[in-house]
């Protein structure tokens, strides 16, 4: 989610209040927090990673992400029995080990998928747009795919939504795509009742 609060104290930030780790940009309310986390916090063992992670707000989608499609997979578990990926055709993602989601309401095996796999679709689509020459018709029908089904008119579980939405954001760039797909995220968390969540991403809205 997007970081608006102070990493130790949890102080309220907003957008732009505070000071942020010179590496990898935790957000703290002030210098003593910063100080507090870096000698006791295990900031100091974790800096390095949230860097080459792409920075605090990478690397805590990453974990929300992660967390997200293993709540998602446990709870389609009775669900997907004995499916497998429409997309890549197998039952555990080859390279994450993830389980499947249900992620429409399409009937036999169609509606079954890795988060992984729409996450590297609606990817795809993006770079799409931005290298294309798109029209304004083309654009919005490869961005509706990021969180509709793409056989049927209807909108994936709350569950598939937000675990693409959280992974792709970083891949929007800036601009009119970023500010879309938090929209889309902030919709995805507060269906599935993520509320806190989903009001940190509307401020960053």
């Amino acid at each position: 989610m997007i970081l608006t609060q102070c990493a130790v104290c949890a102080t309220e930030l907003g957008l732009t209040l505070g000071k942020k780790c010179g590496r990898c940009s935790t957000r703290y309310c002030g210098p003593e927090c910063q100080v507090q986390h870096w000698k006791e916090g295990g900031h100091d063992q974790l800096c390095k990673l949230i860097k080459k992670a792409g920075g605090a707000e990478q690397y805590n989608a990453n974990t929300k992400y992660t967390e997200a499609v293993s709540v998602a997979a446990e709870a389609c578990a009775e669900d997907t029995k004995g499916q497998t990926c429409y997309i890549c055709t197998q039952a555990l993602h080859w390279k994450t080990k993830e389980g499947l989601v249900r992620m429409c309401a399409c009937r036999g095996t169609a509606g079954f998928a890795h988060v992984s796999c729409l996450a590297e679709q609606a990817k795809i689509l993006v770079a799409e747009v931005e290298e294309s020459n798109l029209d304004h018709e083309a654009k919005t029908e490869r961005w509706t795919r990021w969180y509709t089904c793409t056989r049927l008119p209807r909108r994936r579980g709350v569950r598939a939504r937000v675990g693409v939405l959280e992974d792709i954001l970083g891949a929007a760039g800036g601009g009119c795509g970023s500010v879309l797909a938090l929209r889309q995220l902030g919709n995805g968390l507060h269906g599935g009742d993520h509320d806190k969540d989903a009001l940190s991403v509307r401020m960053a809205e």
